[in-house]
């Protein structure tokens, strides 16, 4: 089995692709920046994620407002 593969990412894969915009963007985005990043944005940096499937029609803005709160989640805890 190849250790490196990675599972398949979702819109409804919220943490994952949390996780995914931190490894990217790490400290750059703020609490307040993440909940001022544009959807338009948003949307393309989760369609660029590698192993992202989803595609720009399945989109929606409760996804990407799920997706900017999990992002501060994510941020929040790699504060301490």
């Amino acid at each position: 089995m190849n250790k490196n593969y990675e599972p398949p990412i979702h819109w409804n894969d919220y943490e994952d692709i949390a996780m995914a915009l931190y490894e990217k963007f790490g400290d750059d985005f703020t609490e307040s920046k993440i909940y001022r990043i544009r959807f338009t944005e948003l949307l393309e940096w989760v369609l660029s994620i590698p192993n992202f499937e989803g595609t720009r029609e399945q989109a929606n803005e409760g996804h990407l407002e799920q997706i900017q709160a999990a992002w501060v989640y994510e941020w929040r805890d790699n504060q301490d």
